[in-house]
């Protein structure tokens, strides 16, 4: 009976046996992934600390690289280590770590300071097919070579003699090379090649080092976007010292002007020179493309314009003189439109000139009327060849002029059917006639356009000139 009963006992136990032996067995198992896991995460986080102190010093995008260099060094016990980034089908040098021995340079001097030798690596292209790492452009596979001097592949080094253990991995990005991380020289064990252990460890590294390439791609892209947000700051504040702070009173005659941007700076400006006491020369102006080029010609035209405001004889030859100025200064490709108004309060007249700027539209007891001289845009044509007409008309009580720029009358809407000019004097009409403030006027032609257009694509600027007496 009791050889039954153990019997039993045996073969209830000996299943639950195998069954605790499996869990322990799984558990150290689980145990050791997981010690492996948590030692993998702190060597990332160690990485990123070393990558983030590399990136924040004197050398920047380069020491953060020099940096990841030195850790897959020590990870690898490898004697030097150096990063490439392939760009346009080149391997150039990103990062290096101690005395690299695959440079082209015979200057042993390059070995004594690291910055000399990474400045030689730097200037230096690896085009596919060339020698050992060039062939990697074109195979894309991990090589571990255990003597690099008795390899062909080596061959163009000045000092491939000497040359020890060489292992290299391409980065790839979607199945793309996008460069490569190559260590040279077995630290560990010198003058013996580099084991399969420490192949393997570079292979693991070479994750991170891929990780800290897309992370450099991201800082440079944000570091580009600074920069430019910074030019265009300048050139914001630049524009705001173009622009008058204030409209010039001119007893019964009153001058006001507005503009509003598509992008970040604007092509359009707007001015006005006293001449006299008695002469006010009214400007506006559109310079061809956008962003900083824009503002930068309008910069120029406004100091040409201000500077020719001491000797000014007419009208015409202001325009030819600024033409002059913009044709000797400025690429053939640059130029700029400007409609000019002078304002002589003394006689009441006004005498309008344009060079390729957009007509002048006139309110005049209850009738509109545009004026457009012929003058083509300034900084074309050299001065032999470049001519403007004016118009010169008296400037009654009641009368509003309008300047403009092609950024309101050829707005589109979602049919891509231009606001055009007839529509625009329609509006200006239909604005003065509901009378008000000169604001209040500009602000209903601008709301008019506003509603037509689709989205705003082109800088928009509009100059009121109104004379407010009585007849």
């Amino acid at each position: 009976m009791t050889g039954w009963l153990i019997a039993i006992l045996l073969l209830v136990l000996l299943p639950l046996g195998g069954v605790a032996l499996h869990f322990f067995h799984r558990s150290k198992l689980l145990a050791r992934r997981l010690d492996e896991s948590n030692e993998r995460r702190r060597e990332i986080t160690n990485f990123l600390m070393r990558f983030s102190t590399g990136l924040q010093g004197d050398e920047g995008v380069a020491g953060a690289m020099h940096a990841a260099a030195r850790h897959v060094s020590e990870q690898t016990d490898a004697e030097a280590v150096a990063i490439y980034e392939l760009a346009d089908d080149e391997l150039r040098a990103v990062g290096v770590c101690g005395t690299y021995p695959l440079v082209h340079s015979t200057n042993k001097l390059l070995f004594t300071r690291q910055h000399h030798l990474f400045e030689a690596l730097r200037r230096e292209r690896i085009a596919p097919g060339q020698g050992f790492l060039g062939g990697m452009i074109l195979s894309r596979q991990p090589e571990l070579v255990p003597d690099a001097s008795a390899d062909e592949r080596f061959s163009e080094y000045p000092d491939n003699a000497h040359l020890g253990s060489v292992m290299a991995i391409p980065l790839l990005r979607d199945g793309i090379m996008v460069g490569a991380v190559c260590a040279a020289t077995n630290r560990l064990q010198p003058g013996r090649p580099f084991s399969e252990q420490q192949f393997s460890r570079l292979k693991l590294l070479s994750g991170q080092v891929l990780m800290v390439q897309n992370l450099m791609q991201v800082y440079s892209e944000i570091s580009r976007r600074e920069r430019i947000d910074q030019e265009l700051e300048f050139a914001r504040h630049l524009q705001l010292s173009l622009l008058p702070h204030a409209f010039p009173a001119w007893d019964q005659f009153s001058i006001d002007a507005y503009t509003r941007s598509a992008k970040e700076v604007n092509g359009d400006f707007y001015d006005f020179v006293e001449i006299d006491e008695n002469r006010l020369l009214v400007i506006i102006g559109d310079a061809c493309g956008k962003g900083i080029p824009a503002c930068m010609l309008t910069a120029m035209a406004r100091s040409f314009a201000r500077s020719l405001a001491d000797n000014f004889t007419t009208l015409s030859d202001f325009l030819k003189e600024i033409n002059n100025k913009l044709h000797r200064d400025t690429d053939a490709d640059r130029f700029i439109t400007l409609g000019c108004c002078l304002l002589d309060r003394s006689n009441s007249l006004i005498e309008f000139g344009r060079a390729g700027h957009t007509d002048l539209i006139s309110y005049i007891h209850g009738h509109i009327r545009t004026v457009s001289p012929d003058g083509t845009a300034l900084g074309i044509l050299p001065d032999e060849f470049a001519s403007f007409d004016t118009f010169c008309m008296s400037f009654e009580p009641g009368t509003a002029l309008m300047m403009f720029s092609d950024g309101l009358s050829e707005a589109l809407n979602r049919d891509a059917e231009e606001f055009g000019v007839h529509r625009l004097t329609k509006v200006f009409r239909r604005s003065c006639e509901l009378g008000g403030t000169s604001q209040a006027i500009m602000d209903r032609v601008l709301d008019e356009v506003a509603s037509f257009e689709a989205e705003q694509n082109d800088d928009q600027t509009i100059v009121l000139i109104r004379h407010t007496g009585k007849a």
